[in-house]
Parts: C-alpha cells; structure tokens; sequence
C-alpha cells in the first residue's frame, strides 16, 4: 500500500469519524471544559509546589530550609486554597460543562448552570452533620475522583431540562407584562423541580444501601481507573493521538476522552502530595506535556533544532521561526512550515519520538526512579523547567534532557533524507534563473 492510498484511505474513514468526535456536542463541552480550567489549575500547581519543599532528614540548604520552614507555618492556608483548586476541580467541571452545553441548546444559563450544582453537591458531597449550630460534610470526591459524576450530572441536567423545556412541561403562561427574567423563572420552576427530585431520589437510593453515588462508580469501574493508568494504555493513546495529528487532525479531537483521565489523575496526586502520602498515577496532563511531548505534539523540539542548523535555506528558515514557540510547547508553526504533516519523511519520527518518551517516562516514574507529577502551571511552560516544577524531582530534568537528545537520533535520519530532497530543489531553481 503506498503512502498515497494509505492517505486517500484515512481521508475516507477515518477523517469523517473524527471530525464527528470534535463536534459532538457532549466531547466538545468536556473539552471547553477542561481548557476553561486553566486559571484553577495553575493556581493549584503553584500552591502545590510551594507547599511540597524538597528537603530531607539531611538537608542543609539554608534556602530549601526556609522553604519548608515557610509551607509548615502556612500548611493551612495552602492545603485550603488546595483544597479549592485542584481539590475542588470536579465542581468546576460540572459548572463548566453545563455552561457550554446549556449554550449549545441557546438555553439561559444560569438555571441549569444551579441544577448541576445542587444536583453535584447533593450526590457527591455526604452529610456527616447536619445541626442547627453547625453543618459537616464530607468533600473528598469534590478533586479527580468527582469527575466522572460531574460529567454524568452535567450532562443529565442539561439534556432533561432541555427537553422539558422544549416540550414546554409545566409552563406557566404569563402576561406579556411581566419582566422576562421572572417568565424566564416560573417556566423554569417544574422542569427544574423534576431535576432536583431525580437527584434527591438518587441519593436517598444510594444512602439507603450505606454508601454514595460517586464511591458506587470508582468501586464499579475500578478495573477500567487502573487500566487507564496503565503503560498499554498511554502507549496506545499517545499512538493514536499523533496518528490524528499528522493527518492534521487537532488532539482535540480525543481531549474529551483524554482530559478527565489526564487531570483527575493529576487532581488526585496533587491532593497526596499535600498529603504526604505517596502518589498514586503516573498518566497526568503534567507528564503528556512536559515528559511526552517535548515541544509539542511529535516531540518536535527535536526537529527545530534540526532545522535551525539545516543546510537548506527553506528548512533553516522555518527552524528559526520555530524554534522558540517549540521550546514553549508549541509545535504548530513546525508542523504546517515543514510540513510535518502529510509528509512521508516524518510519519514513523513523528508518530514514535513521542511514544517513546512516554515508554521511558512511564517506566521510570511507575518504578520511582522519577518522581511523579503532581502539579502543572502551563502548558506553554518549557519541558524542562515544568518537569522540574511538577515533580521536584531533578532527576526529571536530567530525563527531559536525554529524551530531547534521543529524540533529535529519531528524527536525524529522516530529517537528512528530507534536506537532501529540499537542498536539490532549491539547487535546481537557482539553475532556472
């Protein structure tokens, strides 16, 4: 099969499914969701770093001990504004996810945006106390661990009280006269008690047999948890991913697979460290951005570097122009300026650079020869400063490092087979003229 057909074939089959997965309504939603998350995020990754300082029984650097120093006398204050952050993000998503569904269906926002809500805070957080002088309840499935019922509870809001809206359950007409926001609210008010009343019936349900909603699923999927977290796994998805990419499909197409998995994950390391307790997962969003995809998708820093120092004048030219958004995480100006994509040249580089620094960072880090990430401050953070930050481990550095260097081997020998070709084009047009 030549690379032609094999391009004609995917064009054909595969292109039409994944432009279906981009644009599906509730993909879509998850994935707004989850890059809507950024500014939680980063303040929760620099909260968790400053709180995690690198010292030992041992330690005698006067500027890690005053670090310590510091995270011990604020542990409050830094484990509630964890706790708020990373340790909260399964509310955010549910909000997050209402929102931009609710916008898809063009219904007003802020209704279903309160049903999620509710119905979130009524399944996932359980009552422990509940008095006249004061309340307590238990908030451990609001982190990672809460992200899959908020996904369920925001969906289920949006598309019941879209339907019910729709079919115009229980509207209450009212005079012309009144101000829209209170029609807007008595047509509201049964398709938004039917909601709260499923919820109420969801939880006493699960109440009744002891346990909660969101500890039922873990418990039920536990299996399918542990695989996702596994080498096969993030082989399989990093292979996928980079198959998508080089037919120029945008990695957006799978985010609204791969983000709930990728950040509840790092949520629920984030919540150990801070902890003290040893951190369970390896496949993070901090570990896809700084550990697998070095400059971007393919591990294309790799490939600016080549390019800077190219022989052709149109590589070298592209190499100086991206190489510094690839040092930031960008790979975009790589990718359409070779182009990497569609290019034969490039497809076994591009599809295995990356796939084999997730073999090597996922191995090293399930044995704890590496730390496991457990913070993330931007994307666009350079691989080896943010390996650093979201393990604190320097052995994370010295990986990054090496894996840039085994990168740049990958993709040498095609690189030298593509600048030939460019450099006896350009030699045959200076001839022409």
């Amino acid at each position: 099969m030549t690379f032609q057909s094999l391009n004609e074939r995917i064009e054909k089959h595969i292109l039409p499914l994944a432009n279906k997965l981009s644009s599906q309504r509730h993909l879509r939603a998850i994935r707004d969701a989850f890059i809507s998350l950024l500014p939680i995020t980063l303040m929760g990754g620099v909260t968790a770093v400053i709180g995690a300082a690198p010292v030992t029984e041992t330690t005698t650097n006067g500027f890690l001990l005053a670090w310590a120093s510091f995270a011990e006398q604020n542990s409050l204050l830094l484990n509630w504004i964890s706790a708020l952050t990373l340790g909260g993000m399964s509310v955010y998503v549910c909000m997050a996810i209402t929102y931009y569904l609710a916008r898809h269906f063009k219904l007003s926002l802020l209704t279903p945006m309160m049903l999620s809500v509710c119905g979130f805070l009524m399944l996932v957080m359980t009552p422990q106390q509940l008095g006249w002088d004061g309340k307590v309840v238990e908030i451990s499935y609001m982190d990672g661990r809460g992200i899959l019922p908020a996904i369920l509870i925001s969906i289920l809001t949006v598309e019941a009280y879209n339907f019910m809206r729709s079919h115009n359950w229980g509207r209450i007409s009212l005079p012309p006269s009144v101000p829209p926001s209170l029609s807007e609210t008595f047509a509201s008010l049964v398709p938004g008690f039917i909601v709260i009343a499923v919820y109420v019936a969801i939880f006493a349900l699960f109440n009744a047999f002891d346990t909660t909603f969101p500890a039922f699923i873990y418990t039920a999927m536990a299996p399918s948890f542990q695989a996702a977290d596994s080498l096969l796994f993030t082989v399989i998805m990093t292979l996928l991913v980079h198959f998508f990419w080089f037919f120029g499909i945008h990695d957006a197409a799978l985010s609204g697979i791969l983000a709930p998995i990728r950040d509840g994950n790092l949520s629920i390391n984030a919540a150990a460290k801070a902890a003290g307790e040893a951190l369970p997962h390896v496949f993070t969003t901090p570990f896809w951005v700084y550990f697998v995809a070095i400059g971007g998708a393919g591990a294309l820093l790799a490939l600016a570097i080549l390019l800077f120092r190219s022989k052709s004048k149109q590589l070298k030219t592209i190499g100086r122009i991206g190489i510094v958004p690839a040092f930031f995480g960008i790979g975009e100006p790589i990718i359409f300026g070779v182009p990497v994509m569609l290019n034969p040249y490039y497809l076994i580089p591009f599809l295995f650079a990356s796939t084999f620094n997730a073999i090597v960072a996922f191995v090293l880090m399930k044995a704890n020869l590496i730390g496991r990430t457990f913070s993330m401050l931007s994307w666009q953070m350079p691989n080896i400063p943010g390996a650093f930050l979201s393990t604190l481990d320097i052995r994370a550095m010295i990986l990054v490092c090496v894996l840039l260097v085994i990168d740049i081997l990958i993709y040498l020998p095609f690189f030298k087979m593509h600048e030939r070709q460019c450099i006896a084009l350009e030699s045959e047009e200076v001839q022409e003229e």
